[in-house]
This record gives C-alpha cells, sequence and structure tokens, in this order.
C-alpha cells in the first residue's frame, strides 16, 4: 500500500505538466511524457510559453449574425 502511495506523489508532477498544457491549448500526452524526462524543467518551460488556446470564451455565432462594431452606433 505504501508503494501505490509513493507512486500517486511521484506523478504529480506529470499530471501538473499535463494538466496545465491542456488548459494552454497544448498536447497533454507530450508534456506529461516530456515531465517524466525532466518534471522541474519542463514545468518552467511551460509556463513560459506563449498561451496557444486562443478566444474560448462564449459560443460561435451562427453565419448570418454580425457582431456589432461599436462605433458603428454613433
Amino acid at each position: 500500500m505504501p508503494e501505490l502511495l509513493l507512486m500517486m506523489v511521484l506523478l504529480i508532477p506529470q499530471i501538473v505538466a499535463g494538466i496545465l498544457a491542456k488548459s494552454m491549448g497544448r498536447k497533454f500526452w507530450f508534456w506529461f511524457f516530456i515531465s517524466f524526462l525532466i518534471p522541474i524543467i519542463s514545468l518552467v518551460v511551460l509556463l513560459c510559453l506563449d498561451d496557444k488556446g486562443g478566444d474560448k470564451g462564449g459560443y460561435k455565432l451562427a453565419d448570418h449574425v454580425h457582431k456589432e462594431d461599436p462605433s458603428d452606433l454613433i
């Protein structure tokens, strides 16, 4: 039983790197396995990279719906 707990604790940097990468729009499994090779350095590199996620907020508008430009209303 202690071996299982130790294994879970040792996987924390890999899981954190994978989740952080996924939230930044990058591949979970790539960063998960890279963090096995260089656990702490991979987290630092991942934090220094730009976010690839783009605009994730909201829904995509239908083709016939256009966003109004506030300058058009004046």
